[in-house]
This record gives C-alpha cells, sequence and structure tokens, in this order.
C-alpha cells in the first residue's frame, strides 16, 4: 500500500481524533477510501487513551453492512493491527420465549439499525436501554458510550431519541447530510484520496451513449484488465425501481443475447429474491450469496444489473464501470453507488505494478449525471497526442533502491551478527504488530527472507536493527537514490500523459498556450491554489519568450513537420529549440515523479514542468503560507516534509542536471528555493525571471 495512502488515512483520523472536544463530530470520506478501516483505528486509539470508553456503532442494516464491519473489526483484532478492540456483534436472535440479551465486557458494540425500531424485540423488550442503563448507571460497569453513526445521511430516529446516554457523537460518511448539521469537521476530498491512490479516477462517458456503447467499452479493457491487473472486471448497470425496470432489464438483455456478448456472465439482482436472475454457474446457489460471489476479483460474473435501491454496503472492488439507464437520468448518481466502482482493487501491492497496469487501477468509466456536490471533472490530452510532447520533452525519473541492493549488505549475514547479541523472546503477536507497523519495505524484506518460522522468528526479533540499518541507507541519497531503470536497464525518460484528469478548484487562468488542450475546447483551466494559479501565471509570461507558436496542421503538432509517405507512424520533427514547452503536472496518470524518504517512502510529484528554448528542464513544487496554510506551515510536520524535498532535490538535480524549485508565496512576496547540481540558494521572483532572459 503507497505510503500516500497511509498517511492520509493516519492523518485524518489524528486529526478526528483532536475534534473530539466537542459532542459530536462528522467524519467525511469518499466511498473506497478505507472508512471501515479508519474507524477502527479511531476507536483503537481512543480505548487505548481512555479504556473506559465503550462504542455503539450503528450501521445500515441493508447488505450485511453490520455484520461486514463486525468481521472486519474482528479482522483487525485477529491480525493484531488494532488489538485494543472487543467487537460484538448485536443480533435479533434467542431461543425459544427468552429475552434478548446484550452482553457486558466489550468495547465496541455493532448494531444493525433497523434491530432497533417499533414492534422490535431488541426496542419493546427494552434490552438496549437496559444495555445502555447498565453501561452507564451501574458502578461496577460504569462506562463512557460513544455512538459512531456509520451511514450518517441515513436517518437514526429511534436511536436519536436515546442521546442522552451518549458522551460522544460521531457521524461518518461519504455523503453527510447537511441539511441536518452533518458538516464535515473532518474530512478526506476526493481529490486527495484519488492522489493517494485509494480510489479511482472518473472518466465521464457522453451523454449520448447507449448502455450498448458502454457493454462494448467493457469489452474493450477487459482482456487487459485480466492480463495486467490479474482482476475479472465488472460492468454495473443501474436500472429504476419501479414501473419502468421491467422494459429496462429487456432491452440489456437482448444485447447481452446478441451473438458478440454471447460469452459475457450477467447477473440482475432485484429487491425480490424470484425476479433474480442469471446466466451463471451462481445460479446453483442460494440468491443471498450471489453478491458474495460477484465481489470477488476472480468472479465470472462480467455485468451486474441492479435497481437504484442497493447502494451501500456491497463492495465490489473489481467493478471499473457503472452505466446509468438513460430513463432515470432525472435523478443525479448518488455518491454511494458511484463509490460502487471506484474501489482500487489492486491498492494493497499498488506500488509494484507498471505504470499501465496503474493507469488501469486507478481509471473508472461511469455514465450518468455527475452530483452536485461534487467538483467538475475535467478531462485533458496532450496537445499532439502521443507523437508530439511526449517525445519533446523526456523526464527521467529517480527512486529509491532497496536496501537489498547495497552491495555490503546481505540480510543472512546482518541477522546473522545479530543473533550473537541478546534476544528479548517477545510474544508472537506483539512482534507481528510490530512488523506491520514497519514501512512497506521492511514487510517485504521481512517476507522475502522469512522462508521458515525460524528466520521469520529471527528477523522480527531484530526488526529495530533492521530498520536502523534500512533508514541510514535509505537517507543517504547519494548510496540509494538512482535514476529509474527500463526493462532493458536503460535510464527511463517519461512525459506527460497523452491523457489525464482534474478536479475544477477555481483558481482559474485561461492558457492556449501549453502542453494540454481540455476535452471540451475551453482555454480556462483550474489550479489546486491561487498560489498555484499565480505561479502559472508566472510560467505562461516566460513561455512567451519563445519565438514558435504553437500551429496546428491537419492533424499534425506543432513539434513536428509532413507525416512520413511510407506509412510509419513517426512524423518528421521541427526544431522546436526556440519554444518554451511547459505544463502542469496532473498526477492522473502521470509517471513524472522522484521518491524521498520521510517516515517511509513517498513520491514527489512536481506540480510544474518547464522545458526552456535552450533544452533545460525545469520542475516546480509550489506552496502557500497565507491564511489558513499559515498554521500548517508553521507545523515541524510540514516543515519537515519542506526540508525532505530539499534534500531528495539536491540529489536528483545531480543525477538528472535538472533544476529544481520550492517557490512559496507568502502574502504577496514569492521567496523561491532553487536547487541546482545538488546547490541550494533562495532567490526572487526577480532573479528567476531574469534567468530567462
Amino acid at each position: 500500500m503507497l505510503q500516500e495512502a497511509i498517511d492520509l488515512q493516519q492523518n485524518a483520523i489524528a486529526e478526528l481524533v483532536r475534534k473530539m472536544t466537542k459532542t459530536e463530530v462528522t467524519f467525511r470520506a469518499p466511498t473506497g477510501s478505507g472508512k471501515t478501516r479508519m474507524m477502527a483505528d479511531f476507536m483503537n486509539q481512543i480505548i487505548q487513551t481512555y479504556p473506559n470508553t465503550v462504542f455503539l456503532v450503528s450501521t445500515l442494516s441493508k447488505g450485511n453492512l453490520a455484520e461486514q464491519n463486525y468481521n472486519a473489526f474482528k479482522d483487525c483484532v485477529d491480525k493484531n493491527i488494532f488489538p485494543n478492540l472487543n467487537p460484538h456483534l448485536i443480533t435479533s436472535e434467542s431461543s425459544g420465549e427468552e429475552r434478548l440479551f446484550i452482553p457486558v465486557g466489550y468495547n465496541v458494540y455493532v448494531l444493525p439499525r433497523d434491530l432497533y425500531k417499533d414492534k422490535s424485540k431488541l426496542k419493546d423488550e427494552g434490552t438496549l436501554v437496559n444495555f445502555l442503563d447498565t453501561l452507564t448507571f451501574n458502578s461496577p460497569f460504569r462506562k463512557s458510550v460513544w455512538l459512531i453513526k456509520d451511514e450518517c445521511h441515513q436517518a437514526t430516529n429511534n436511536l436519536d431519541g436515546l442521546s442522552s446516554y451518549f458522551d460522544k457523537i460521531i457521524n461518518f460518511s461519504a455523503t453527510p447530510n447537511l441539511k441536518r448539521g452533518q458538516n464535515p469537521d473532518v474530512e478526506i476530498t476526493d481529490e486527495a484520496a484519488m492522489n493517494a491512490k485509494l480510489i479511482k479516477n472518473i472518466e465521464w462517458g457522453d451523454e449520448k451513449d447507449t448502455v450498448e456503447t458502454a457493454i462494448c467499452k467493457f469489452e474493450e479493457i477487459r482482456e487487459n484488465y485480466v492480463n495486467l491487473l490479474g482482476v475479472n472486471p465488472c460492468l454495473i448497470i443501474q436500472i429504476s425501481n419501479k414501473d419502468k425496470a421491467d422494459d429496462e432489464w429487456a432491452n440489456i438483455e437482448r444485447i447481452l443475447e446478441q451473438k458478440e456478448h454471447l460469452h459475457l456472465k450477467w447477473m440482475s439482482v432485484v429487491d425480490k429474491k424470484d425476479k433474480c436472475r442469471t446466466n451463471d454457474k451462481v445460479s446453483k446457489l442460494p440468491v443471498e450469496r450471489w453478491k458474495d460471489y460477484a465481489k470477488e476479483n476472480g468472479s465470472t460474473i462480467d455485468v451486474i444489473v441492479f435497481k437504484m435501491v442497493i447502494s451501500e454496503g456491497w463492495d465490489i472492488p473489481r467493478a471499473c464501470m457503472l452505466y446509468q439507464v438513460r430513463d432515470t437520468k432525472s435523478k443525479q448518481l448518488d455518491e454511494q453507488v458511484m463509490g460502487r466502482v471506484r474501489r482500487n482493487p489492486r491498492l494493497v501491492d499498488f506500488e509494484k505494478l507498471s505504470p499501465e497496469a496503474q493507469n488501469l487501477a486507478t481509471t473508472a468509466w461511469i455514465w450518468g449525471i455527475e452530483p452536485q456536490c461534487m467538483k467538475k471533472s475535467r478531462q485533458v490530452k496532450l496537445f499532439g497526442g502521443e507523437f508530439g510532447i511526449p517525445q519533446a520533452i523526456k523526464i527521467k525519473p529517480t527512486h529509491l533502491k532497496p536496501l537489498t541492493e547495497r552491495k555490503d549488505f546481505k540480510i543472512e549475514k546482518f541477522l546473522e551478527i545479530k543473533s550473537k547479541s541478546d534476544v528479548t523472546h517477545t510474544s508472537i503477536f506483539t512482534l507481528y504488530a510490530k512488523l506491520q507497523r514497519c514501512e512497506n519495505e521492511i514487510r517485504d524484506l521481512c517476507y522475502n527472507y522469512a522462508d521458515t518460522v525460524q528466520n521469520w522468528w529471527q528477523f522480527c526479533e531484530h526488526i529495530d536493527a533492521v530498520r536502523k540499518e534500512y533508514n541510514n541507507y535509505i537517507c543517504n541519497y547519494a548510496d540509494s537514490m538512482e535514476i529509474v531503470k527500463d526493462a532493458d536497464g536503460k535510464e527511463k525518460e517519461v512525459s506527460f500523459p497523452v491523457s489525464s484528469t482534474y478536479i475544477d478548484n477555481e483558481h482559474y487562468q485561461n492558457i492556449n498556450d501549453w502542453v494540454w488542450r481540455r476535452k471540451d475546447g475551453s482555454d480556462k483551466f483550474s489550479f489546486d491554489s491561487e498560489a498555484e494559479r499565480e505561479w502559472a501565471s508566472i510560467l505562461k509570461d516566460v513561455s512567451l519568450r519563445g519565438e514558435t507558436e504553437f500551429t496546428e496542421v491537419g492533424d499534425l503538432n506543432p513539434l513536428y513537420g509532413q507525416m512520413k509517405t511510407d506509412n510509419t507512424p513517426e512524423p518528421k520533427r521541427l526544431n522546436a529549440e526556440n519554444k518554451y514547452l511547459w505544463g502542469k503536472n496532473f498526477l492522473p496518470n502521470s509517471e513524472i515523479k522522484f521518491e524521498y524518504y520521510q517516515n517511509g517512502i513517498h513520491s514527489s510529484y512536481p506540480d510544474f514542468v518547464l522545458k526552456d528554448k535552450k533544452g533545460r528542464i525545469h520542475l516546480f513544487e509550489v506552496k502557500s503560507v497565507n491564511m489558513s496554510n499559515a498554521a500548517q506551515f508553521d507545523s515541524d510536520e510540514y516543515k519537515g516534509k519542506i526540508l525532505a524535498l530539499i534534500e531528495c532535490y539536491k540529489q536528483c538535480s545531480k543525477l538528472t542536471n535538472y533544476n529544481f524549485y520550492l517557490p512559496v508565496l507568502k502574502e504577496e512576496v514569492w521567496q523561491i528555493t532553487k536547487i541546482s547540481n545538488g546547490n541550494e540558494e533562495t532567490i526572487t521572483k526577480e532573479k528567476f525571471l531574469d534567468s530567462f532572459k
């Protein structure tokens, strides 16, 4: 799992813990970003600090969400990841005429919301109230009870009547209900989750596309999904709930029965069991088990058709496409429904995938009306396509080599020497938990070495020494950093991706003379911050000093002359020495990155890349310390990141001969750190501009 994803989750939970001075808080994170795990992390930290705390986790009843959450919490305990949790699933089961009973002694109670309603045993027999009375008023068991509302956008009227029992209320949802005052106190934005590869970027289908278009698109990517990701993908088709559903399904079935699609396996999951249908072997299983089968990465189901009522509680990481049937277009897509196709199917080992596979794993195709609450996603493509900018701008990315590549290091010899020293004979559970808290690289080193239980134990007994050796090596960039090599052992050169996306965050700048073109033809581009927008304006002014303008001839691009006549795709080059080429390094699909170490390996994706008319490469990581960012800038964490980036860029500049910059906007003044050939200097905006004369 990428360190950026781990950091994003941990920082969000740390912020949530800090917010618990309030009686009620709301945590918002997009579907697919690991909300259940973060919930477990939050409870684990609170219980560790306040052992007298008991959590009641209210979940939706549909989709067996309560049982899913309980199993997830139990798994975290079994693996010693969050060992402070002691979960219990509240059910309505009792033997014969016996009254329901909720045992004390646990600290996390998972409650399906609809078990506590009128005419239910849990409510009518007073079981839940008696349990809460025991916890809050009976001195031997007195606890501080905190209520977590999972999927808090759904009403919990009956539980709301018990609010006097709860010291704290924590709302979790991808779509908090703002009308009920659920304004997020802590939020993981969609952009942040996408940048950390927790969820996929969305490619929106054309409004005119039919369901058959979506099925054909699915056929296009299906083989690549299997070959590159080892995952069988699926297309989800959402139909209406009521009268139109039968006609919509009949049309879909007609398309699936066409000769070219007969090999596709499908299932139709609706609210009535006798109406569920499939052409797959899953028909031999009870209908209630169909969903579990469809979730597996190796499932043979290609197309899943479901009604609009199914949104929460059904995780299908292998789903990559969602088509909303036209007749339901009067309603916008629910973010919960969109979340079904936005989970990263290879999140755990994402960094081991090829760039092509990573792009595939982080792309979702959706046909539907975007929710008003979502920021607009803009699609962009490179000017001139694959034969344009990628041929003119070539960047050599760097990475940090693993400790095993250090010539004088052998893990076997290292542990043999360490084993001669005293060992603590720590319990296997403590050792496992310690290993799980280590960086990905340390865990990989362990599992590559530990082919026996004895080796695993030996490694974990000396894990502190291994980590110290690893840190000393990885932080010495002169030894650990190198330019990435391709499959043939040659230094790899990358460029901007042919296509990418960005989220419309306002901070607009009109640009018609850089590497990108918007899909809709507009020259209006958006940037992540006002500082980025201002820096884009500066680079735009710099680029105007070039002599060659972007002009296309037919399907050609400004960097090339006429096409060859021998039908080969590569055109002749045009001398572009007098042209400044520059662009925003949009994260989706980008390979322009440089690894650095700060409590784990991270990737720096510079915000902008510029190639000047002399062929020199300049890369910019833009920061701001204005207004709300000032507190962040003053934090030790932020300062630590800046220092880590500077050290990284020093070695990068030596290896690549590129110029790296950290422009920081403070009030209205730019303070620019320039790193060139390993040397660091602070320059003004004026000196920066003079360097391009």
